[in-house]
């Protein structure tokens, strides 16, 4: 268990010179316990906790995990009467798995209290989109904002979809970064003509989860969605069927064996050179920028995900929630929230973690360190908090997606046909759900 401990009676003895409140002092010399996944945002934020402690005496212990080992501590850790932990960070799909077991506590009431709340911490500055995506249940769909809804998570790290590019190769060949579909997957089949040995665009297509990831990054953009507002599967219409194509020929534009990629190896195959463009996380653009692991550090241009029949790019990452059976509720919050106040959104940021503001993506000192950071924040604003639906029985659905999805890329599977699959063993499951009760009720 990694320690960030600051000093908490330096705070103390320079708060205690002032006439004004210290709405910290209640909860000064608590000991706070929170658990990070292992990420390059939370090696950062965990850079910043000595700066937490020393403005507010509360201590901080991070049990920083891998995120499937994380995954599978919080599920033994959020059922037991009383917990261990005082914050966590939680991916965006396990939000209908932690809210629908009553797992998360209702942030409403924290930010209710004025004891508690900062007047100054501008809630309408995080960036929509994933306060939606992360943050918000009971509205929509119920995992998305209305008029019922509440926010359950903060979002802490936010990520989205944007296309890295090899400027020099890109201007070597007088071609212009992809602003449409079409223009994205006629250069992804020319670099490798123009350059032998070069793949057009390295993504991400392995069995699984990454497979399904990778047609979904594209079906938003292009006009699809999973379902339909009844619950109706639509996977399988035009739209479905053109992002499965358009996945299929970029992998097999692609550098070789990409079909066995996850995140991690498609970008590698970037940082290599053996690709000229990779759409994916904007989490990853530090490792193209570091000489001391990207051969194309320097040489990278960013640009928006590409346009289909709208602008619509992933919404992924992590946010930040307090347990149900958290010991240290309310110090908790105010970790919470100060981590993702603008002080401290931009204190991370500075780390290398990702904003989850747009003040700090338009920030001097933040464009200055990081040049890629306006066009970053530009593409958060066409984040689509509805790019997958985050139901509880997401993951099956996810899973099928994936394996069908590989037998297109690796076997040949005509898109529609597979599709058509997915849309029937998905209606299925959502039946045995209960999710068309109330249309047989009618």
């Amino acid at each position: 268990m990694l320690k960030r401990l600051g000093s908490g009676a330096a705070a103390a003895a320079l708060l205690a010179g002032t006439a004004f409140a210290n709405p910290y002092e209640p909860y000064q010399d608590t000991t706070l316990v929170v658990m990070f996944p292992a990420h390059p945002h939370y090696d950062a934020a965990i850079e910043v906790l000595d700066q937490f402690t020393e403005q507010t005496g509360i201590e901080v212990e991070v049990d920083q995990l891998q995120y499937l080992r994380m995954r599978e501590r919080q599920t033994l850790e959020l059922t037991k009467d009383e917990g261990d932990y005082d914050l966590i960070s939680f991916v965006v799909f396990s939000k209908a798995d932690y809210v629908y077991a009553d797992q998360l506590e209702n942030l409403a009431k924290y930010f209710m209290n004025p004891a508690l709340a900062d007047p100054t911490y501008d809630q309408g500055d995080l960036i929509d989109g994933y306060v939606q995506n992360i943050g918000v249940a009971g509205g929509t769909k119920g995992y998305l904002p209305g008029q019922l809804g509440s926010a359950f998570g903060v979002p802490f790290g936010s990520e989205t979809s944007v296309l890295a590019y090899r400027r020099d190769i890109f201007e070597k060949h007088g071609i212009e970064a992809p602003e449409t579909y079409e223009e994205l997957l006629d250069i992804a089949c020319r670099i490798p003509e123009l350059e032998p040995g070069m793949g057009g665009m390295a993504s991400r297509a392995a069995s699984g989860h990454q497979a399904s990831h990778a047609f979904l990054l594209h079906l938003a953009p292009l006009g699809g969605q999973v379902f339909d507002d009844n619950w109706e599967p639509i996977i399988n219409n035009e739209a479905g069927v053109e992002a499965a194509n358009a996945l299929k020929t970029i992998v097999d534009c692609g550098p070789e064996g990409g079909t066995t990629f996850g995140p991690s190896e498609a970008a590698a195959a970037f940082k290599s050179g053996q690709a000229a463009m990779f759409l994916d996380s904007i989490a990853f653009a530090a490792g193209f920028e570091d000489p001391s692991e990207s051969q194309v550090a320097g040489n990278v241009g960013y640009a928006l995900h590409p346009m289909g029949v709208e602008r619509a790019s992933q919404t992924g990452g992590f946010g930040l929630a307090i347990p149900a059976n958290a010991p240290n509720k309310e110090a908790a919050f105010l970790l919470l929230q100060w981590l993702t106040s603008k002080e401290g959104d931009k204190a991370v940021a500075m780390a290398g973690g990702n904003p989850s503001r747009f003040s700090t993506y338009a920030d001097p000192e933040v464009q200055a360190k990081y040049p890629y950071s306006e066009t970053f924040g530009e593409a958060l604003k066409y984040a689509d908090p509805d790019w997958r639906p985050i139901i509880p029985v997401w993951g099956q659905i996810n899973s099928d997606i994936g394996t069908t999805m590989s037998q297109v890329l690796t076997e040949g599977l005509d898109p529609q046909e597979a599709l058509d699959g997915v849309a029937e063993r998905t209606r299925a499951l959502m039946e045995e759900s209960g999710y068309y009760t109330w249309q047989a009720a009618e």
